[in-house]
């Protein structure tokens, strides 16, 4: 089979994830081959044990480059809005990822796999996307508002990312279910966090 001919390895790596992207929207994760993911992103099957080893770390690759790009998206959202607070960053981040996310095709199709393959690396084995979210938040925080004790950004910052992601993971309905009111929550739950941290204000 002929290999794709990219700048370089990331090239490759993106065919292959795009083509997984495709597999697990479309719903035949649990019944796709590594052979017939390779062949869509028109590699061998070598090359995509080589740059995975695994279905498994091909899913968790895949689950990572999802995430990372609501982080991106988070992070130019804040740019745009330019929030004074920290509760504010939290309402605004917290709001437009819960919006995006009930549009996203691949997390509408892990949260109704009835497999179950794919939700654990959102739950059981979603460390590595907290950390990332929890690692952004942090960056973010400390770079807006320095004044604020380390410790408590930590904290503040763990706790958003993990509320997040459950939130995503078993969306809420009616009124106390919607985007601006679990924005407004958390935003609530930070402001008191950072309390020490009130010279911000």
């Amino acid at each position: 089979m002929a290999e794709i001919r990219g700048s370089d390895s990331r090239s490759t790596r993106d065919a292959l994830l795009d083509a997984a992207y495709d597999v697990v929207v479309a719903g035949g994760w649990q019944t796709a081959r590594m052979v017939d993911v390779a062949a869509a992103a028109g590699v061998s099957r070598q090359t995509l044990y080589n740059e995975f080893g695994s279905k498994d770390a091909l899913a968790q690759a895949l689950a990572m480059r999802e995430a990372q790009r609501f982080i991106d998206g988070t992070n130019r959202f804040l740019e745009d809005v330019n929030p004074t607070r920290p509760g504010d960053a939290v309402a605004a981040a917290t709001e437009w990822t819960i919006r995006e996310a009930s549009d996203n095709p691949l997390l509408k199709a892990v949260l109704t796999d009835d497999t179950s393959e794919l939700l654990p690396f959102l739950t059981t084995r979603g460390d590595a996307i907290i950390a990332a979210a929890r690692q952004n938040i942090e960056t973010y925080w400390r770079a807006q508002w320095p004044e604020i004790d380390p410790a408590d950004v930590a904290l503040a910052a763990e706790t958003v990312a993990r509320l997040t992601v459950s939130y995503l993971v078993l969306p809420s309905d009616g009124p106390d279910g919607s985007a601006e009111a679990i924005a407004a929550r958390l935003s609530l739950l930070v402001e008191r966090l950072l309390m020490k941290g009130a010279s911000y204000q």
